[in-house]
């Protein structure tokens, strides 16, 4: 397969998660306390937004470079 095309579906793959899911999130512990043996801490959640628009421009994108990729020699 030629790097266009690879490219291109992945972009596609990542226009149709971005679509299907609207963001991502994840989550990471930090300590608040820590003395000796006693520890406080506490999860904390961050959600990424992925807009629409972007979801849209990639997919786009993604098909043009696999029609690219599939056409020349």
């Amino acid at each position: 397969m030629k790097p266009a095309t690879i490219i291109g579906i992945l972009l596609i793959i990542l226009g149709i998660v971005g679509f299907a899911l609207g963001g991502f999130s994840f989550t990471h512990q930090k300590k608040d306390v820590d003395v000796g043996p006693v520890e406080i801490s506490h999860e904390s959640t961050k959600h990424v937004p992925i807009p629409p628009v972007v979801s849209g421009i990639a997919l786009v994108a993604g098909i043009a470079l696999v029609v690219v990729g599939s056409k020349s020699k």
